[in-house]
């Protein structure tokens, strides 16, 4: 290769790092879906979930861009708010006695509440100690491990939503979970890693949401994502349809979130961070 190309090659992949590092980490996209379904009650026709994830809070996302953060989760007025796992960066010691958000979390506004589960980074530096439950929990969410809640309308009208607990540093019991609920009525579940619904689709649920692969983190044209971790390498981000339900025929959706941070590399290359946003649609 002469010298001439090798420079420029060397001058492209540095720009290309330099603006993953930079630029693209500190970037927010917030992508909008529609969720339609036969089972949703008429009352909660237009109402709208947001969800994030994977804020991996620590040296490389401070509590200053936290608040920001926010900031543009109050501005979609949300009626629920979900946080689906990793609240701190566990690769740092004592990070939740260092960074705390508790004050921050709780400016987040949700007319129908706000609800977390456990991530794998929420097991401390250790990953045996819980580190974020107390801290979600005083900003008012939530926090599911292996529970089923209501969501109820001042009619009487309601949906339900379960978490699950981690899997992989946690004690996730889907039975138990899903056990107090039968199929009818529509089903939100909460869970980390977004590869364990192929384990769930004998359960009743209409949408899971989910994050931890934080979108591969950098994904690159015709190769694809280039970092995956286990319970995160089938499904990356987006939306899928796991199946249909043979006994009524509706579909099992798996929405995977980017994440707001990063942990290993503080970089981020075709993968912008995201606010994703669901509209809920009552199918006649």
């Amino acid at each position: 290769m002469p010298l001439t190309l090798f420079v420029v090659l060397l001058f492209i992949i540095a720009l290309v790092g330099a603006y993953g590092i930079f630029i693209e980490r500190r970037r927010l996209s917030i992508t909008r879906h529609d969720v339609h379904s036969t089972a949703l009650p008429e009352g909660f026709h237009g109402k709208t979930i947001v969800q994030f994830s994977d804020t991996h809070i620590g040296p490389q996302y401070s509590l200053e861009h936290l608040k920001q953060l926010i900031l543009h989760i109050n501005s979609l007025h949300p009626d629920i708010v979900v946080f689906t796992g990793d609240l701190f960066d566990a690769r740092y010691k004592d990070i939740a006695k260092s960074y705390d958000p508790t004050m921050i979390l709780a400016q987040i506004n949700a007319s129908l509440g706000k609800y977390a589960v456990y991530g794998n980074h929420d097991f401390g530096y250790t990953r045996k100690a819980r580190n974020s439950g107390s801290h979600l929990s005083h900003a008012g969410f939530k926090v599911l491990i292996n529970e089923v809640d209501r969501i109820t309308l001042p009619n009487g009208e309601y949906i339900t939503v379960a978490g699950l607990d981690d899997y992989v540093n946690g004690k996730p019991n889907a039975n138990s979970t899903f056990s107090v609920r039968n199929g009818d009525g529509f089903h939100l579940l909460l869970a980390h890693e977004p590869d364990i619904a192929d384990r769930l689709v004998r359960y009743p649920i209409d949408l899971q949401l989910s994050g931890h692969s934080h979108g591969g983190q950098v994904t690159l044209p015709w190769v694809g994502a280039l970092i995956k971790t286990p319970l995160g390498k089938k499904y990356i981000s987006g939306m899928y349809q796991i199946k249909k339900r043979s006994y009524d025929d509706r579909p099992y959706r798996l929405y995977v979130n980017r994440g707001i941070g990063t942990t290993r590399i503080p970089i981020r290359i075709g993968c912008v961070p995201e606010l994703s946003v669901f509209t809920l649609w009552r199918s006649r």
